[in-house]
């Protein structure tokens, strides 16, 4: 493509994106009039951003309300958009949120067509840092490999494990599907820890690298029958149980 096209072309793409980022302050300023409709609109900067997920923010700075979505979003309905920007400036002035529309943005973001392309932005744009699967106590490597020949037949792929990288108490463990990676906190890496301990919260990550989440009528089920029903193979399921809630 000659010089001469390409700055066409970029001329075409800023002018297309002036009119997106005025076709989009325009609906939340018609949403915030039906929000708050004796106040003055203030001015509004509503934007499209190349977030790695399905983010979304809104501030008020210096009397001015600004927006960003994530640019997964940029095909979504009208009506999607609309319930967006009640949401977020519900949010914004501690309003009551709408039912309806907080179900409709449900509805399209547990969509298995925006799900998916939700995990492939992830998998291309977000970074995962991996550290080492042997720690001071415990090695993932062996407490997963222990288990997937206890549980799985030894037929179970292994996914990357890690050590979270602080000492987490309130994320113990993380299935992360888009990078297929099994965290598990620092804290269980430690002599007073009870083996059986880890040992679970490890089955558990397990269950959900085999049980992925579905979605049903607009709703993420993260832990299905099958899932709870395996769950309680585990021998020391309850003493592990209880011994997490001291964490």
């Amino acid at each position: 493509m000659g010089l001469r096209w390409r700055l066409i072309s970029a001329l075409w793409l800023c002018e297309s994106q002036i009119e997106v980022s005025a076709a989009l302050n325009e609906l939340f300023a018609e949403e915030y009039r039906a929000l708050r409709p004796r106040a003055p609109i203030p001015p509004i900067d509503v934007r499209f951003r190349r977030f790695t997920s399905l983010n979304t923010t809104i501030r008020l700075r210096e009397g001015q309300i600004r927006a960003s979505l994530s640019d997964l979003l940029e095909g979504a309905p009208e009506p999607v958009l609309r319930a967006i920007a009640h949401i977020l400036l519900a949010k914004l002035y501690r309003r009551p949120i709408d039912a309806s529309r907080a179900r409709q943005y449900r509805r399209f973001t547990t969509s298995e067509a925006v799900v998916r392309q939700s995990e492939r932005i992830r998998q291309m744009r977000g970074r995962k840092r991996i550290g080492p699967a042997r720690g001071e106590h415990y090695d993932l490597d062996e407490v997963f490999e222990s288990l997937n020949g206890r549980f799985f037949h030894g037929l179970m792929g292994r996914p990357q494990l890690t050590w979270s990288e602080y000492t987490a108490t309130r994320l113990l463990g993380h299935y992360d599907a888009a990078h297929n990676t099994i965290m598990v906190s620092r804290v269980f890496d430690r002599k007073g820890t009870p083996r059986f301990a880890i040992e679970y919260l490890m089955y558990h990550e397990m269950l959900h690298l085999k049980h992925p989440v579905k979605h049903r009528n607009g709703r993420r089920c993260v832990h299905s029958r099958a899932f709870q029903d395996e769950e309680q193979l585990f021998p020391e399921l309850e003493k592990a149980k209880a011994y997490l809630k001291t964490l």
